[in-house]
């Protein structure tokens, strides 16, 4: 029997309602539970990638979330990246993603200190790592919470030295300081809190986890990672196997073994192979026409490896060279163009394609309402892509 066809236009119309483009949420953590996960490499994003799928949209809103109700928690996961996440999938992160990226970090770590030529400074880099590392948390501990600067005066090592890009045009050298606190967030130690200044600052105070966050559930990694299949899969689904693959970081033999354990229906993706959970095989009714201005680095746009299927012929516009989005327009499940926040707080647009009077109208209306709900808010994108810099001039 040939595979369940499901179309493109299917695929569209289940992302614009589970990632609450054409259906927006009440709450701070429904947004976040739609797309799994925000991307917070650049602080920004988070607040405005949670903004755009809100009701209500409010930054105050999402401060509350993450500061005071800390309902939702920063931390380091997939692809060695800093997402946002709910605690509960946090936790799964933590176990089926972290904890992998902290073994193969230290092992980098330990040979970077074994090769700086000071082996009177770290005779043992492994034994020398593992005793900062507890000099460090306990520290934190003492202090309750701390920034990194903080932690250097109590902790001097923290300052030893490394030769970063040796031999390139852009060698430098550093402290050890942000690489030994990575190690400690990614074995789920420490965590980031609020940031030092403003919601798009990325200099952040460090808590220990358990006092952040306690009671943060404990999985085994095999069954985190199944679950985290789970929940990519009802969010972003369906999809080639190799899109999760991507999304998560894992090997090939880690994204088999989760989908096996979900046994996922094959279908085929207008002549693409692809898998979606075994509940899930139902139409989505197709939503009314909906128009969203997503923000740089937005889950939606980077939630799938493979983006022809919504992104077109755009992609040299509105991805900077390492692959990093930048605001985009969505109408209908696609993109269609691109938008940036001047100076003066206006939000400039440009469509990339032909969507007809009513098409520009609803572009022209959301436009309005961005600038609206942003107010005196301004957030330069981290990582500038092409069409956004032209529309800033």
């Amino acid at each position: 029997m040939p595979p369940l066809k499901i179309s493109t236009a299917q695929r569209r119309a289940r992302l614009a309602v589970r990632h609450h483009l054409a259906a927006p949420a009440a709450t701070v953590e429904d947004a976040v539970a739609g797309v799994v996960a925000l991307h917070a490499t650049d602080p920004a994003t988070v607040h405005l990638s949670a903004c755009a799928r809100l009701a209500s949209p409010a930054i105050a809103a999402v401060e509350r979330a993450l500061y005071d109700d800390r309902t939702l928690l920063r931390l380091l996961g997939m692809r060695r990246t800093v997402f946002v996440t709910g605690l509960d999938t946090a936790a799964l992160v933590q176990a089926g993603c972290s904890a992998d990226i902290e073994v193969k970090q230290r092992k980098l770590l330990e040979q970077h200190l074994g090769r700086q030529g000071h082996p009177e400074n770290v005779p043992e880099p492994g034994k020398w790592l593992l005793e900062v590392e507890a000099s460090v948390e306990a520290a934190l501990r003492a202090r309750g919470s701390a920034t990194a600067q903080q932690l250097s005066e109590d902790e001097p090592r923290l300052r030893q030295q490394l030769l970063m890009a040796a031999g390139k045009p852009y060698e430098a050298i550093g402290n050890v300081t942000s690489r030994v606190l990575f190690l400690l967030a990614a074995g789920g130690r420490i965590v980031r809190g609020r940031p030092r200044g403003s919601w798009t600052s990325s200099q952040y105070v460090w808590h220990p986890l358990d006092s952040w966050a306690p009671g943060l559930l404990r999985w085994d990694a095999e069954e985190a990672r199944v679950e985290l299949a789970r929940r990519w899969l009802r969010a972003y689904g369906p999809a080639p196997a190799a899109d999760l693959r991507w999304w998560t970081g894992w090997t090939a033999g880690q994204t088999k073994k989760a989908l096996s354990a979900l046994s996922p229906v094959e279908v085929d993706l207008d002549g693409v192979p692809g898998v979606v959970l075994p509940d899930d095989v139902a139409s989505v009714p197709e939503p009314a026409p909906w128009v969203a201005f997503l923000p740089a680095l937005d889950p939606t746009p980077m939630g799938w490896q493979e983006r022809d299927w919504y992104l077109g012929p755009h992609r040299p516009a509105l991805f900077d060279r390492s692959g990093n989005v930048g605001p985009t327009i969505w109408m209908d499940g696609r993109v269609v163009g691109g938008w940036a926040q001047r100076r003066s707080g206006e939000i400039a647009f440009r469509l990339l394609e032909d969507v007809g009077a009513e098409g520009k109208a609803l572009a022209e209306a959301e436009a309005e309402r961005c600038a609206g709900w942003y107010g005196e808010v301004r957030a330069v994108p981290r990582f500038r892509t092409p069409l956004e810099r032209e529309l800033t001039g």
